[in-house]
């Protein structure tokens, strides 16, 4: 079972979030890469989560599809 992914962690900076270990930035075990993958906060700010497309199953949008 994956671990729940944190949506707004306190030093996302110290972290490799490329997979589910969650390894420091000096200890990156998966081999991921060379650099670590940063956490959506770093890209969009703690809005983060409202980026993207909408939800198809939001009753909203089921209308627009047909």
């Amino acid at each position: 079972m994956a671990k729940k992914f944190p949506e707004n962690p306190p030093n996302p900076e110290r972290i490799c979030w490329g997979c589910d270990k969650y390894c420091s930035v000096d200890a990156l075990a998966c081999g991921n890469g060379s650099e670590r993958t940063q956490h959506p906060i770093e890209f969009f700010g703690k809005d983060w989560k409202s980026w993207g497309l909408p939800d198809p199953d939001q009753p909203e949008h089921k209308e627009q599809a047909g």
